[in-house]
């Protein structure tokens, strides 16, 4: 049974989600026939645009990570030539430590820092690669009427 109760359409100015019904270059000509946004469609467009949010932060931990490991390539070459005794901060202290453990103690931070670097460029490359797909499906379908570039 109907109870009467419509449900408002959605509108750009609620700070929800629109739901496009179809696509138009802004700068087509009129005689151009508009193209019908399927909920197909809207599911790629928003999982494009996921991909698109979760690649920019995986380049801004990319950028974070290169930093670090800088630092400490350049923190293991000032301790080979240091002395024999080096001060190494582990959070806000310092502990007196020989050379070759604050080398040791580098390196592996080196390691694991560069371990998590691989795994961000992998997912990356895998990002890329489905927007990629993404782009051929919906240039395909909507030519002009859609923009997936910056």
């Amino acid at each position: 049974q109907e109870s009467g109760y419509r449900q408002p359409a959605p509108r750009a100015s609620s700070g929800g989600p629109v739901i496009m019904t179809s696509l138009k270059p802004s700068d087509a000509k009129d005689d151009l026939p508009e193209v019908e946004v399927r909920l197909q469609d809207q599911t790629m467009i928003n999982e494009f645009g996921r991909l698109n949010t979760r690649l920019k932060e995986l380049q801004a931990d990319s950028a974070a990570l290169k930093e670090k490991i800088e630092h400490l390539d350049d923190a293991t070459t000032e301790l080979m030539m240091g002395g024999d005794s080096v001060r190494l901060k582990l959070g806000d202290a310092f502990i007196d430590c020989s050379e070759d453990f604050a080398t040791e103690f580098c390196e592996k931070r080196q390691e694991k820092l560069q371990t998590e670097m691989d795994a961000i460029t992998e997912e990356e490359a895998t990002i890329l690669e489905r927007q990629k797909e993404l782009k051929k499906l919906l240039y395909g379908r909507f030519g002009a009427a859609i923009n997936l570039e910056e």
